[in-house]
């Protein structure tokens, strides 16, 4: 009646997060010419989640920030978006499956 019961989508995703725009950019570049994401994330991320290659397993709509929320629930699957500027920092965000 109110809603409370409805299900809410899930997501998985992996990330990778720094602290300057610049960097993340970049990181971007390289992934894009054919760098590893996940040994990017070992390497540079900033996240706990660095030691599984930016791996942030399953996850529900609304469980994150607003602006990592927004591109995880709309963005395309599979690609590498981002710089997207959170409280955090920046991030690089690849969303690998997503419910209806």
């Amino acid at each position: 009646m109110f809603g409370f019961n409805k299900k809410r989508r899930t997501a998985a995703a992996r990330h990778i997060l720094v602290a300057d725009e610049a960097l993340c950019q970049e990181l971007k570049d390289k992934i894009d010419a054919g760098a590893d994401f996940a040994e990017v994330a070992k390497e540079h991320s900033t996240c706990p989640s660095s030691a599984k290659g930016g791996d942030l397993g399953t996850f529900r709509e609304r469980a994150m920030v607003k602006e990592f929320n927004d591109v995880v629930f709309s963005a395309e699957l599979h690609q590498v978006h981002g710089p997207v500027q959170t409280k955090f920092g920046y991030h690089l965000i690849e969303i690998t499956k997503r419910s209806n």
